[in-house]
């Protein structure tokens, strides 16, 4: 089992997701020992803050895009399409 939980910058958003799910299953498979756990949870840690990051990024980005009019998503609004 290949050991993942390097401090390294993700390339992608999609990157860090991939990370994440990975290192989700290995500790959900209960296989992993108790220091290896702790050093994942830490790793994943870094990861969720990395990828909030870049959503809220995207969010600006979008906010400035859409002229600061950005509407929350609801699902009435899903049923008007």
């Amino acid at each position: 089992m290949s050991n993942n939980t390097n401090s390294a910058t993700p390339e992608s958003f999609e990157g860090a997701m991939a990370e994440l799910a990975q290192l989700v299953s290995q500790m959900e498979s209960g296989q992993l020992p108790l220091e290896a756990s702790v050093a994942a949870y830490a790793r994943g840690s870094e990861l969720v803050k990395y990828c909030a990051a870049q959503l809220e990024k995207v969010e600006s980005q979008v906010k400035v895009l859409e002229g600061d009019m950005l509407k929350p998503f609801s699902e009435a609004d899903e049923g008007d399409q």
